[in-house]
C-alpha cells in the first residue's frame, strides 16, 4: 500500500483592504489633523501676543491684546456700539456688501461673456477696460461719497467696481476657453447664437465664474468699509473710523475680528453652493 501523500493545506486567501476606504480614512485623519494644527497655531499667536502686552514687551496701548479686544466685542454684543445695536452695524455693511456684489457679479458676468464672445466688442472696448482696470479703485471711493452722499448708495458703488474686474475677466477667459468642437456641434445641429452662448459657453465658463467669486466677495465686503471709513452713520467701517479716532486699538481689532467672521461665512456658503453645483467634479483627496 502506498503511503497516503499529505497535501500542505492551502492558505486561505484574506481579503484585500478596501482601498477607497483606506484613503477615505486617511483623508479624514488628515483634515483633523490639519484642523488640530491650525487652533494650537492661533492659540499659540494670541497667547505670545497676550504674553508680549502684559509684559509690556511690545506697546498695549498701541497693539492691544486679545484679552482686551474680545472685552470690546463682548461689550458692542451686550450694550451695543455708539450708533446702535452691533448687529444692526454688521447688517448695514452686509447689506451693502452684498447688493454690491450681486450687482459686481451680473455685470462682470454679462460684460465678460459679451466680449468674449464678440470680438468686435472686444476690439473696441479693450483698451478702455484696461485702463479703468489700472485706476486703483479705493480712491473712487470719496468721489463715490461726493456724488451718492453718505447712505447706502456710495458704499455700494464702491464695493461694485471692486466685484467687477476679477468677476469679468475671469468669465471673459472662460468665454475664450470653451472647447470649440463643442461650439462647431452646437452649430451643426442648428443652435443659433443665442442658444450656443446659453447652452454652451456660459455652462462651461461656470467654473471659471465661481473661482471669481470667492474672491469677489471679499472685494465687495473691503469696498463697503471703506466707504463707510470715509463717511457713514452706520456700519462697521464708521466703527472703525471712530476707535481709531479715539486711540482705541481694541476696538479696531474688534472690527476686524467680525469682519474676519463674516467673510468666512460668506466663504462657506460660497463653497458649499459651488460643491452642490459642481457634485458632478471629482474631488482631490489629497486636499
Amino acid at each position: 500500500m502506498s503511503p497516503e501523500v499529505i497535501s500542505a493545506p492551502t492558505p486561505v486567501d484574506t481579503p484585500k483592504p478596501d482601498r477607497a476606504h483606506s484613503r477615505a480614512r486617511a483623508a479624514r485623519r488628515r483634515k483633523v489633523v490639519v484642523l488640530l494644527v491650525r487652533v494650537l497655531l492661533l492659540v499659540a499667536v494670541l497667547g505670545l501676543w497676550e504674553a508680549l502686552s502684559r509684559s509690556k514687551v511690545i506697546d498695549p496701548f498701541n497693539f492691544s491684546m486679545p484679552s482686551k479686544i474680545w472685552d470690546q466685542i463682548s461689550t458692542w454684543v451686550m450694550h451695543g456700539t455708539a450708533q446702535g445695536a452691533l448687529g444692526e452695524q454688521i447688517w448695514v455693511t452686509l447689506h451693502e456688501a452684498l447688493l454690491g456684489w450681486i450687482i459686481g457679479v451680473i455685470a462682470g458676468v454679462v460684460f465678460g461673456i459679451a466680449l468674449g464672445r464678440i470680438a468686435f466688442l472686444a476690439d473696441v472696448l479693450g483698451p478702455y477696460i484696461k485702463v479703468l482696470n489700472s485706476i486703483p479703485r479705493i480712491v473712487l471711493a470719496p468721489i463715490f461719497v461726493i456724488w451718492f452722499g453718505l447712505g447706502p448708495s456710495s458704499k455700494i458703488a464702491s464695493a461694485v467696481v471692486l466685484v467687477f474686474f476679477p468677476v469679468f475677466f475671469n468669465a471673459f477667459q472662460g468665454a475664450r476657453e470653451v472647447d470649440r468642437n463643442l461650439v462647431a456641434n452646437a452649430r451643426i445641429l442648428g443652435a443659433s447664437d443665442r442658444r450656443v452662448t446659453l447652452q454652451v459657453v456660459i455652462p462651461s465658463a461656470t467654473s471659471w465664474i465661481f473661482t471669481s467669486l470667492h474672491v469677489s466677495f471679499g472685494f465687495a465686503l473691503i469696498g463697503a468699509i471703506v466707504g463707510e471709513y470715509i463717511g457713514a452713520t452706520k456700519g462697521i467701517g464708521l466703527l472703525v473710523a471712530q476707535s481709531q479716532g479715539t486711540f482705541n486699538a481694541a476696538g479696531v481689532y474688534a472690527a476686524m475680528v467680525i469682519l474676519a467672521v463674516v467673510a468666512l461665512v460668506a466663504e462657506g456658503l460660497l463653497t458649499f453652493a459651488e460643491r452642490r453645483i459642481f457634485r458632478w467634479k471629482p474631488s482631490d483627496s489629497g486636499h
